[in-house]
């Protein structure tokens, strides 16, 4: 098994229930997301550990090969964006080793929900798919499915019915909208249930996304 990573943890309760796993974005870190804790406005009773791990630092070819933490490296190939599948597999073995870590906590995979928002967003996709049980649920932001040609091949029976909620702003110069309305529609069509969201905001998170997110967690996690 992977190492585990460093993690950035936020419980809303002592005996937590319930965990999400969140990945953060390219050249961010665990503490990122941390503040969305309070500004989801979770119910009291619904005890969440919210889990924020470090991303590897690694060399990222886009970035002039600066040294950051990275889920996988990121090459610019005639203008256009190659995935590194041997980063992204590496990670997905980390992420695999967090859950596990949860369920020898007492939070098994149904009551885990894997988040990340661009780069975290495409692992949390990439791994919560290939799962050999099935998570609470997937919130990918603002990213892509990467390796989409493998899915159809790789995905897991198990997580056939598992809840997505996917979002992206219209003004993303990162992530063309188009890029990430195509992964959205590899997997419609692999009878995957989708929750799709559009947003008036560029590569990032806006107040309304995140009552979105509570709302969809709420449920996911049976407290609607």
């Amino acid at each position: 098994m992977a190492d585990v990573l460093d993690a950035v943890e936020v419980a809303t309760s002592s005996c937590p229930v319930a965990t999400v796993i969140w990945m953060h974005g390219l050249g961010a870190d665990g503490h990122d997301f941390e503040p969305i804790v309070p500004e989801l406005g979770l119910p009291a009773d619904l005890g969440i550990r919210f889990v924020f791990p470090h991303a590897p630092m690694r060399p990222v070819t886009i970035n002039h090969g600066m040294v950051m933490r990275a889920w996988y490296d990121v090459r610019d190939d005639g203008g256009t964006r190659r995935e590194d599948e041997p980063g992204i597999r590496e990670s997905q073995a980390r992420i695999e080793a967090l859950l596990a870590r949860e369920a020898a906590r007492g939070v098994p995979a149904a009551r885990t929900v894997l988040a990340g928002f661009s780069q975290g967003g495409a692992m949390a996709l990439h791994t919560g798919l290939r799962l050999r049980e099935p998570l609470a649920g997937i919130i990918a932001l603002s990213c892509f499915l990467p390796l989409a040609d493998r899915l159809a091949d790789e995905r897991s029976a198990a997580a056939a019915g598992v809840p997505i909620f996917m979002a992206h702003g219209v003004h993303d110069a990162v992530i063309p909208l188009a890029r990430a309305r195509r992964s959205r529609d590899v997997l419609l069509g692999l009878g995957y249930r989708v929750e799709w969201r559009e947003y008036a905001m560029p590569h990032a998170v806006c107040a309304e996304e995140v009552a979105d997110i509570a709302a969809w967690l709420r449920r996911a996690l049976g407290a609607a």
